[in-house]
């Protein structure tokens, strides 16, 4: 098993932890053989030194962090092993659904801006089925790329997730399957009145640390802070009109005088505010249901696990 050993130095093991000796330790008043499960009673001031542990018979023991294992990492075996999993190069042909988000999406863009392409991937059979898994999603940060596993995309728009439910609604989809349609043909059913509880209590609690940077640091993320207007200006489109409005056009100019710093944080705060009420109200009047339909989603997964089994045979 490849325990993160690569877990920095500086990193310190909590107390009460149940740890695994990895060899026996011999410089004791009787050795402890390697194996032994002991609790982390003395934690050292940093990875330079021992800590303090104490088996079940209530020996103590001194060990440096290359000495033992965290117990819950040994019963995992080599499935605790990230080495195992298929890299994310290996599982590009898995791609199901591509599309762009970001400003591209929102008619935000201005000339060098970056393209943000997101989407999904549906692992072949054997490797979801394997005990080592797959990665909940492949990433490529140098082409500003990044692709859910299947499950997880739909577990996240189940919780109403604003980036994922933007994919869902992105105007620039750049590549499709037959389950993608599927599940484009379905997305209303991930929108709910949970739509306004996560992004209303995002919205909020972001703007609390940006008057925060505001009074400490006399500075300010504007572009964080158009961002959050942007996904007010989208709950409330989700609230009247039950579908998330990627393109965001008709605010383009005060949004984007929002980004470069144009308006006072008094102005911005006040649109905040009067979004909010609108948002509020939206909530009252709309016939969106209290949640997401789970049946639908399960559904479209089992039918997707069975569709990519039958593509090979059961096999990658």
């Amino acid at each position: 098993m490849r325990e993160t050993l690569e877990i920095a130095s500086t990193l310190i093991v909590p107390l009460g932890t149940q740890v695994v000796l990895r060899a026996e330790i011999a410089d004791q008043s009787q050795p402890i053989p390697k194996g032994t499960v002991a609790e982390i009673v003395r934690t050292p001031v940093d990875g330079s030194h021992s800590y303090g542990l104490r088996s079940a018979d209530g020996a103590e023991i001194q060990a440096f962090r290359q000495n033992f294992s965290i117990l819950k990492h040994v019963k995992m075996g080599p499935m605790n092993d990230t080495s195992r999993q298929p890299l994310d190069h290996e599982l590009s042909h898995s791609i199901i659904y591509r599309c762009v988000v970001g400003s591209q999406a929102y008619g935000l863009n201005r000339e060098g801006s970056d393209v943000d392409r997101r989407g999904i991937y549906l692992p072949p059979a054997d490797l979801e089925w394997s005990l080592y898994g797959v990665p909940e999603q492949l990433e490529n940060r140098a082409t500003e790329e990044c692709y859910w596993e299947f499950k997880k995309f739909l577990i996240l728009a189940l919780k109403a997730n604003p980036t994922i439910l933007e994919c869902l609604w992105s105007p620039i989809i750049e590549q499709t399957s037959e389950i993608a349609e599927a599940l484009l043909a379905r997305r209303e059913s991930f929108l709910s009145k949970l739509v306004y509880q996560t992004y209303n209590g995002y919205v909020m609690s972001q703007f609390k640390k940006l008057e925060q940077d505001l009074r400490t640091r006399d500075s300010l993320n504007w572009k964080h802070a158009m961002h959050l207007i942007r996904l007010l200006l989208q709950g409330i489109g989700v609230m009247t009109g039950r579908q998330v409005a990627v393109r965001v056009v008709e605010h383009r100019e005060a949004l984007l005088a929002i980004r470069d710093g144009a308006e006072s944080w008094a102005e911005v705060n006040r649109w905040r505010l009067a979004l909010h009420r609108e948002f509020e109200e939206a909530f009252r009047r709309t016939t969106l249901p209290e949640s997401p339909n789970y049946e639908k989603a399960n559904r479209l997964l089992i039918h997707a696990r069975r569709w990519r089994a039958a593509q090979s045979g059961g096999a990658a």
